[in-house]
């Protein structure tokens, strides 16, 4: 019988052709031509004896045999991904720790730290997963992560690391050669960015809402310069070319080096549901790489934390 059933290479083709139900689309997506789709779909019916697809001049739909593998093949490339990446677990040893975490707090706050780690720690090897996307613990070969959210998080513990309160920022130098800043409507002689966040009826703080809780309620803000992400509005405030909105956390290296000034103390707070948050499976809990470096981190981020910057 298992010389009757589709290798893994054929279930990919057949899921993805499935989810499309476009052989271009599909092709695309694995990297194959559409021809050679079609040339695998065709094997696998003739090694099944069984119609998977109904082809038309512009279209192709499932049969009922086809939804059914269809269906089937989903849950056996899930279960197959998962086995794959509790093996390589497995297989690497207990010295590795795996983290997966955004550019902007690798880069802003955890690199700066991390050899303090290392020093307490010189059996642990850590490895970096840099990526905005939400990684899943049972698919993708990581051990703990750091995630900016809510929280809740279904099978996973989460320690809540920091509030993010929203403050301005520049260089130095835009202090001493720009138009002076003396009070907030200083601000509209300067170039001002900020990042655009919607999530679940919280919005990230912009320079409208700043302005508003100074007082300023005639800002326009068809001059203000909006970034995908922080650090690059963090970068444009450190070069000189912008005031920036920016989260304490995230800059407190970068105003204690002087890289960056805080020019007025009003700070605006995120949704206080959200925060970044490190996460790790339930199951895990008690490895005792993750349990070093969960105290290591929390400790951390006590010792940095901040008196309150908020208003």
């Amino acid at each position: 019988m298992s010389r009757l059933l589709p290798g893994t290479r054929a279930l990919r083709t057949l899921e993805a052709a499935a989810r499309h139900l476009n052989f271009t689309r599909a092709a695309d997506e694995l990297g194959l031509t559409p021809a050679a789709v079609s040339h695998q779909i065709k094997e696998i019916e003739d090694q099944l004896g069984i119609v998977l697809f109904t082809r038309t001049s512009r279209t192709i739909r499932l049969t009922a045999a086809g939804t059914v593998l269809f269906e089937a093949s989903i849950d056996a490339l899930d279960l197959l991904g998962r086995a794959v990446s509790r093996a390589r677990k497995l297989t690497r040893g207990t010295a590795l720790l795996k983290v997966t975490l955004d550019a902007q707090f690798a880069s802003k706050w955890l690199m700066r730290r991390v050899d303090d780690f290392r020093r307490r720690q010189p059996n642990i090897e850590l490895r970096f997963d840099i990526a905005y996307e939400v990684r899943d613990f049972d698919l993708d070969d990581v051990d703990v992560g750091i995630r900016f959210g809510v929280g809740k998080y279904p099978g996973l513990r989460a320690h809540r690391l920091f509030d993010n309160i929203i403050i301005p920022v520049c260089s130095p130098g835009l202090l001493t050669s720009g138009p002076p800043l003396r009070e907030p409507r200083d601000l509209f002689n300067h170039t001002l960015a900020h990042i655009e966040w919607a999530r679940q009826g919280v919005t990230w703080p912009n320079w409208r809402m700043w302005m508003a809780a100074a007082g300023i309620n005639d800002f326009d803000d068809s001059r203000t310069i909006v970034f995908r992400n922080s650090t690059d509005a963090v970068q444009a405030a450190i070069e000189g070319n912008a005031v920036a909105l920016a989260d304490f956390a995230m800059v407190a290296n970068d105003l204690s080096e002087g890289r960056l000034v805080q020019p007025f103390e009003l700070g605006l707070r995120v949704g206080a549901e959200f925060a970044y948050f490190l996460v790790y499976p339930e199951s895990t809990a008690d490895d005792p790489r993750i349990v070093a470096f969960r105290e290591w981190i929390l400790e951390e981020v006590a010792r940095t934390q901040t008196t309150d910057k908020g208003q």
